[in-house]
């Protein structure tokens, strides 16, 4: 069933990148981007699948790789952690569904003066289809800051932690418990695995001094859970990856555009909130100035949709009504309150009109301007609101990364977990608009 979930997922994101039209202009500017969503595309098709490291320095990851692998194949350094760039070697273990897996080494992400490599170890975890997030003591408020960071990007992950066996048996439940207890409710169904990749042991030597030696890892439920995920859910996971990524550049396009044509949009939108002004302002009927309104805030926009290249579907335009009826709303409902207190002010001023000479009619400019001002606003954000909804619906449509990202999770309970804490930003976008 997760094969032929895994198969028509794949399907229709290579569907959808083949069917993704860019300028010349687009290819330019987004040319790392593309190159990175190809990239997993090609692991993707190829079927090789990453499983990355991950932790603040000198908890041994390399030590934990060369575990699984059954050789020295990373380095490792007793006293502090020495990997300073990226790592990885071939795991020989047959997974049905995938033609290879990697094993991926990265930097500490807590070194002092390491500000690249911990960027780098970043890049390198959020790239893999999974990542073994490594401890080697109770939770630090740094490891809980970059464990929240992966699960907000929606990253599968299990929890490991190492030298247990540093630990005396009868405390080893309350390590284990102290960590839970500190992980945040985002983080709390994490797979929690204790460890020893590389254990050593004191021995007496016959000149009377102790030293420490090497004994057998220690590493027997890591490696079983790991293998029954990879061989139940390894598919998926690069499926998951692959749409991961194309949602990750269809942000950064639809950022792209909305950026370049920022200018554009704020001219187009100035000259709908003029003539909106223009017609609600000198419009003596309330009724008519709603209608009139709502059929230029549509007209703006179809022009908008023009201005980004971007098609609106029915469900889009549905929200969007609604969303806009509510900005009618605002403008209706106090153009109403403006106008009956209007209509008492007129008739207190018809009845002083002996006294008054003729002020009866002074109310209407400022009551005019009130419209108007109105109008520009409402204007003004419909134009956010389209260019929000234009970018989501870019993203969340049917044949598009995000779309089927939302419905690989309402059908998968477990890709759900993954995916439900995930909170990447589209902070800003909407507000591009603004001059």
């Amino acid at each position: 069933m997760q094969t032929d979930s895994a198969s028509r997922f794949e399907a229709l994101l290579l569907r959808w990148r083949q069917r993704l039209v860019l300028s010349e202009r687009e290819r330019s500017a987004l040319a790392p981007e593309l190159a990175g969503l190809d990239r997993q595309l090609e692991r993707l098709a190829a079927r090789r699948l990453q499983v990355a490291v991950f932790g603040r320095v000198g908890v041994g990851k390399s030590s934990l790789l060369n575990a699984l692998l059954g050789e020295e194949r990373f380095a490792t350094d007793l006293a502090h952690g020495c990997t300073r760039l990226q790592q990885q070697a071939a795991w020989n273990q047959p997974i049905s569904g995938l033609a290879g897996l990697a094993l991926i080494d990265t930097p500490g992400i807590d070194e002092v003066a390491a500000a690249a490599r911990h960027r780098l170890a970043a890049r390198v975890a959020l790239a893999a289809d999974l990542v073994l997030f490594v401890l080697d003591g109770d939770l630090t408020a740094p490891e809980s800051r970059a464990l929240e960071q992966m699960l907000r990007l929606g990253k599968p992950l299990l929890l490991v932690v190492n030298r247990i066996d540093c630990w005396p048996a009868a405390e080893r439940e309350a390590l284990l418990a102290s960590i839970r207890g500190r992980l945040s409710a985002a983080a709390r169904d994490l797979e929690l695995v204790a460890v020893s990749a590389a254990p050593r042991r004191a021995r007496l030597r016959s000149d009377g001094r102790v030293r420490s030696e090497p004994v057998a890892a220690a590493i027997g439920p890591l490696q079983d859970r790991l293998l029954a995920l990879l061989e139940e859910r390894g598919r998926l996971l690069l499926v998951l990856n692959g749409l991961r990524a194309g949602d990750r550049f269809c942000r950064h396009l639809q950022a792209w555009r909305l950026g370049q044509h920022r200018r554009a949009a704020q001219g187009l939108i100035g000259r709908f909130a003029a003539l909106k002004a223009t017609g609600v302002a000198t419009n003596p009927l309330v009724l008519m100035d709603l209608a009139g309104s709502m059929a230029i805030d549509a007209a703006l926009v179809v022009q908008l949709c023009r201005l980004y290249g971007l098609k609106i579907n029915g469900a889009q335009a549905r929200r969007l009504l609604g969303r806009l009826s509510g900005h009618g709303a605002l403008l209706g409902g106090t153009q109403i309150g403006i106008q009956l207190l209007l209509g008492v002010l007129r008739q207190l001023l018809l009845l002083a009109a002996p006294f008054s000479g003729g002020l009866s009619l002074a109310p209407a400019a400022p009551v005019a301007l009130a419209q108007a001002a109105l109008a520009v606003h409402t204007t003004r954000r419909t134009g956010q609101l389209a260019a929000a909804e234009l970018q989501l619906g870019a993203r969340l449509g049917l044949g598009g990364p995000g779309g089927l990202l939302k419905r690989l999770a309402e059908q998968d309970p477990q890709v759900n977990r993954w995916l439900r804490h995930c909170q990447a930003s589209d902070g800003g976008l909407a507000q591009a608009l603004l001059p």
